[in-house]
């Protein structure tokens, strides 16, 4: 195979792909370039399918250090586990590509993306989903669609396409569109407040404008899929012959369930509604596989479970679109339940359990000083970069009814924790002088624990007294189409998650949209469905944060959150706060039972602790000490005498508190004719001592005893 080289230019991206160069036994690869970030990307197949019915499709996206002349650091110096944008960006490529393969293909495939050289100006997610898309579209697997990924900013309130990174810095703006053709696949949206911004200046995105910044994306990307099509079509690879998986349904069956069942799906469909677990379907299916075996009839139990379940997800899917009822009888627009309690855990700094239907979470948040903050590293800065602002989202499986080990968080919790994190970061002030970790422990789940960790980690951020702009609420949209017909659902359970088309989740305060998140099964949404679901999003959102709202009127102070005190001194005055050696703040640190913070700077003083009396005390003794009048230095005549007083004595000499009270040394040599090597027998800390003023330079002042002049 011949080396081929193919430039594209679109969307203001200069891409060079290079074919037939690296990883040749790969069933497609490509060696990527934008400026100089080099990524290279191969595809392999397992042409054995599974027998389960779904995609074991695995995507790894890795960043070599090497790509950024750096050696790894800590004790093992080699790539390891991967890190966090790592892992959200393997997600990310997943959720765009999954979407577009073949019905029926259930054939394991790894996508493999490294990068082995890096760019700080280009983004890598949408260098990467490129990198993925070209190996995958030239491929012996037999996919013939283009993705295109594009990322929106704002540069001076101007809507910018595929800014660089460093203009992303200054956008405001995060959203990023994946499609093919006409139809947008996946959306990653968030707002960005500058760190320069006061907390009084929250940023949120209208859900209208959000429409037209979404259709101009998508403007983008049937341009740039067009391109990638056409440049591709002529290397892609000899097919491999597979075997796509039939979805073939026994009518006959099918029809017996809906003859003589209909009911029992129906009431199982109710208790589903209640949970995620299928209990309620496993006995129908036990009832009719009796009622078949009785009869003399052949009763598989794959084919009965898996005609049962099309069967049930004719039934759900019917009821909305037609009779616009839902599983649990809530009308299409309709919220769950809620119940919030906040503050409940008498020894954290802030908690809240919210409660949304069947779907609970307890979200706690701790503060702490800077040197909590997570350390990392991006393959795109120099410096390691520190997370204040850290959203952990835990979710075990007895929340499901599973009995399952509780282990490390996978790509599922790493991503809703993100999603989180994305919602509320654009609320908190960013100038907060310490690190806040919010934990989210789900407890019980039936759809949307990503949205009631937002809402409850607002609630607990509240109750750990976090200076925000806003409350912020979450909800999960779902939809159900046919054809023409279509139904948005408000806050979805896992039922109408499962069996719906598209998963939806919106998040925001009263304003408008922080955090925006959607994946289609369909292939694609129509802008004015889109439009449609933000709006009732938008509806559910307010509901929620009214109910939010009443909430915080009763949080009442944790006794375990910390008391802390930010105020200024004149900069000149730190030093005399510190003290000689830091005497005078760790004299302040024992005292008072308190943790200080300086800033030189600019004269910032932060006292934290854990009793509100005592912080409150070392604050007016700091301010005593800064509002002391300044010392000035006595101009001593040279050649007099002076009392002093000795304050240390050293092998070297002793030093002796002039009557301005600046230190003076009398050095060793200056105490007799001859040496004194006796200092400690003849002299004690305290002692009143004569000394002689030799000279003086500015504050240098040199001693000398009478004696030695005599």
């Amino acid at each position: 195979m011949k080396e081929q080289i193919i430039e594209i230019n679109v969307n203001s991206l200069e891409e060079k792909y290079e074919f037939n160069k690296v990883a040749k036994q790969a069933s497609g690869a490509v060696m990527y370039r934008q400026g100089k970030a080099v990524l290279i990307a191969a595809v392999a197949i397992d042409e054995k399918a599974v027998d389960e019915d779904f995609l074991p499709l695995t995507v790894q996206y890795m960043e070599k250090s090497y790509a950024a002349a750096k050696i790894p650091g800590g004790f093992i110096k080699r790539e390891t586990k991967p890190g966090d944008f790592e892992t959200l960006t393997s997600r990310i490529v997943d959720r765009s590509l999954r979407p577009l393969f073949p019905k029926g293909f259930y054939f394991p495939v790894t996508i493999s993306i490294m990068v082995v050289s890096s760019d700080e100006e280009v983004d890598m997610q949408v260098a990467a989903l490129h990198a993925a898309n070209a190996a995958l579209f030239i491929s012996d697997i037999p996919f013939a669609t283009s993705i295109a990924a594009v990322r929106i900013g704002t540069v001076d309130d101007d809507i910018v396409i595929n800014p660089t990174l460093s203009q992303q810095g200054n956008s405001e703006l995060d959203l990023l569109v994946v499609g093919s053709g006409k139809d947008v696949v996946m959306i990653e949206m968030r707002t960005l407040a500058s760190e320069n911004e006061s907390v009084q200046n929250a940023n949120e995105f209208h859900e209208a404008a959000l429409v037209d910044v979404i259709a101009t994306a998508g403007e983008a990307i049937e341009k740039a899929t067009s391109a990638y099509e056409e440049a591709f079509a002529p290397l892609v690879r000899e097919p491999l012959e597979l075997t796509l998986a039939e979805d073939k349904v026994d009518e006959s069956l099918y029809a017996y369930i809906e003859n003589n069942y209909a009911s029992d799906v129906e009431k199982a469909i109710s208790h589903m509604a209640k949970s995620e677990r299928s209990t309620e379907l496993k006995k129908v299916r036990t009832k009719i596989m009796e009622t078949l075996e009785s009869a003399g009839k052949e009763a598989d139990k794959e084919l009965v479970s898996k005609v049962l379940e099309r069967y049930k997800k004719t039934v759900v899917r019917a009821m909305i679109l037609d009779k616009n009822i839902r599983a649990d009888g809530r009308a299409l627009d309709e919220v769950r339940p809620i119940s919030i309690e906040t503050n409940l855990l008498p020894s954290v700094h802030g908690s809240c359990l919210f409660t949304r239907g069947q779907t609970q979470a307890l979200v706690t948040v701790t503060l702490g000083d800077k040197k909590d903050a997570q350390m990392y590293e991006l393959i795109t800065e120099k410096n390691s970069q520190s997370e204040k602002f850290m959203v952990h989202y835990n979710f075990p499986g007895y929340s499901v009814g599973e009995a399952k080990y509780i282990g490390a968080p996978g790509r599922r919790e790493l991503g809703h924790g993100n999603l989180g994190k994305r919602a509320l970061e654009p609320v908190i002030d960013l100038n907060y002088d310490g690190s806040i970790r919010l934990v989210s422990e789900i407890l019980e789940s039936n759809g949307s624990s990503s949205m009631a960790t937002i809402c409850g980690g607002a609630l607990a951020l509240r109750g750990a007294e976090v200076e925000m702009v806003d409350l912020v609420a979450g909800i999960a949209m779902g939809l159900v189409t046919d054809g023409d017909k279509y139904a948005v659902l408000t806050d979805i359970m896992g039922l109408e998650d499962h069996d719906g088309d598209m998963d939806f989740k919106v998040a925001g305060t009263v304003h408008g949209i922080t955090a925006l998140q959607m994946d289609i099964k369909l292939g694609g949404i129509d802008l004015n469905v889109l439009r449609d679901a933000l709006e009732k999003a938008s509806k559910g959102k307010n509901h929620i944060l009214k109910l939010m709202e009443d909430a915080e009127q009763n949080i009442v102070t944790s006794e375990a959150l910390p008391s802390t005190e930010h105020f200024t001194v004149h900069p000149s005055k730190i030093g005399e706060i510190i003290g000689k050696a830091g005497a005078t703040i760790r004299e302040i640190i024992e005292r008072f039972e308190v943790s200080i913070d300086l800033d030189r700077d600019v004269g910032g003083v932060k006292v934290a602790g854990g009793d509100k009396a005592k912080v409150e005390a070392a604050k007016a003794h700091i301010e005593n000490i800064a509002s002391a009048p300044v010392k000035k230095q006595m101009e001593y005549k040279v050649g007099e005498s002076y009392q002093g007083k000795v304050k240390k004595i050293v092998d070297f000499g002793l030093f002796v508190e002039m009557p301005d009270g600046f230190d003076a040394l009398l050095h060793i040599s200056k105490v007799a004719k001859e040496r004194v090597n006796d200092l400690p027998q003849r002299y004690s800390e305290g002692d009143e001592i004569t000394v002689v003023v030799m000279e003086q330079k500015g504050k240098k002042v040199e001693l000398a005893t009478p004696e030695y002049l005599a």
